[in-house]
């Protein structure tokens, strides 16, 4: 074998190892994008640091069809749902109080009791 064939060898190694490589990001970035969009894996999972409390998540994600989707976005204890489209997003309601039971952090919280007069 002479060196331009080695060359040639390992030059073609190296770009083959490198499409794979860059496959293999993709095929994860696509998994896990997927995964995400099911409800499978925690959509914020680094979205935040640590110590900071989340004031806005996604509560639900619903595949309308192949282009829409609603969306129940939380922000401060009041939930929104949103129409994700192509090419229009629309706000289909806002201001949804949401319950004292359903928010995380006062599920064993009890409400103040009114005395009566």
């Amino acid at each position: 074998m002479t060196s331009a064939s080695l060359e040639f060898d390992t030059y073609l190694r190296f770009t083959l190892a490198l499409v794979v490589v860059l496959g293999l990001i993709v095929c994860a970035g696509w998994i896990t994008r997927r995964l995400a969009a099911k409800g499978m894996l925690p959509v914020g999972l680094l979205s935040t640091r640590p110590g900071r409390s989340q004031r806005l998540s996604v509560v639900e994600v619903k595949q309308l069809d192949v282009r829409r989707r609603l969306v129940l976005v939380r922000r401060d204890q009041v939930e929104h749902l949103l129409l994700l489209g192509a090419a229009v997003d629309l706000v289909i309601e806002t201001g949804i109080v949401v319950p004292p039971a359903t928010i995380p952090n006062c599920a064993g919280i009890i409400p103040p009791q009114e005395s009566l007069p």
